[in-house]
């Protein structure tokens, strides 16, 4: 089965030249499906680029999905046309009385600030809290998933001395969980952040579940709430050129930016990257998808709580 985006979004032409399965909301109303709902929270300034990342792994799965775009009301995005965002966003204010089987809610430009700093901080916490009766299961994925670790469960988040930036080995704790299905020993995760959570931390908290860690990036993943939640610090959604083009952005205006780690052939940013993580992002969602959601939520939407 496609996914089911809005008319006319960008993603929709993208992916079909991929030979990825999309429909319009057009064509799709005219299938006798119950659709799972699955909103994207899109904090990352490149929107398009990011919604295109996510539909691309939301479509490997047999089940229709009705994907939606959720805005901040508090905050205006300076990198993606604002007729771009009244056509396929809406305020949570505006979506806050209506239930998803799936969310998910991206990473953005300002960890290096603390929470309360962030001027909207408490939209985010009031959609956080949201999420927790209206959402069925939930990924946060890099600041989000800080942000989320320090609102629902008071984990503090820790500054670099150096960018966490390239591509890391992470261990699977507990490889029976479903999440998990079908996972190497060992999979590889782009990372891209200048702050850090720790495992003392979450092992320290009853509610937290440390599914996933690196020797070399740290905490990666981490559950709560029996799957409703999960915490993911890397980026598995990223396109094999994300790293590329973030190294050549800051390369020569940051300080604390190196290349990339095991993410070039031989180390030589004129190289093409060498995608390693591509299978288990797909897995990885796949699996959320149908264990963690589809075989979770209730047929009655209304009913999820």
């Amino acid at each position: 089965m496609p996914l089911r985006l809005p008319d006319g979004l960008p993603a929709i032409d993208l992916l079909k030249r991929e030979n990825i399965f999309v429909m319009d909301n057009t064509r799709a109303g005219s299938q006798d499906i119950r659709p799972l709902r699955i909103v994207i929270l899109n904090l990352m300034p490149l929107k398009i680029t990011t919604e295109t990342d996510l539909v691309r792994l939301l479509s490997n799965t047999p089940l229709q999905i009705d994907v939606s775009f959720m805005k901040l009301r508090s905050h205006t995005p300076k990198n993606t046309p604002i007729q771009h965002m009244m056509m396929f966003y809406r305020d949570f204010e505006l979506m806050s009385n209506e239930k998803f089987d799936g969310m998910i809610v991206t990473g953005a430009p300002v960890e290096t600030y603390d929470f309360e700093e962030v001027t909207y901080w408490d939209e985010i916490k009031n959609i956080f809290e949201w999420a927790k009766t209206h959402v069925t299961s939930t990924l946060y994925i890099c600041w989000a998933a800080q942000a989320g670790l320090y609102y629902h469960y008071q984990i503090p988040k820790y500054p670099l001395k150096k960018k966490m930036f390239g591509i890391f080995k992470q261990h699977t704790l507990e490889p029976q969980l479903p999440i998990f299905r079908g996972f190497d020993d060992i999979f590889n995760m782009p990372h891209s952040r200048h702050t850090e959570i720790r495992r003392e931390d979450i092992l320290a908290n009853p509610s937290l579940s440390l599914i996933a860690e690196s020797e070399d990036s740290g905490v990666s993943m981490v559950m709560a709430r029996n799957g409703r939640e999960f915490f993911i610090t890397g980026h598995l959604e990223y396109s094999p050129l994300t790293l590329d083009n973030e190294y050549k952005r800051d390369k020569d205006i940051r300080d604390d930016v190196g290349l990339p780690i095991n993410y070039y052939k031989n180390d030589d940013p004129e190289n093409v990257p060498i995608v390693t993580w591509r299978a288990h992002a797909n897995l990885l969602y796949s699996n959320w998808i149908n264990y963690y959601v589809y075989q979770e939520t209730p047929y009655d939407i209304n009913k999820i709580e």
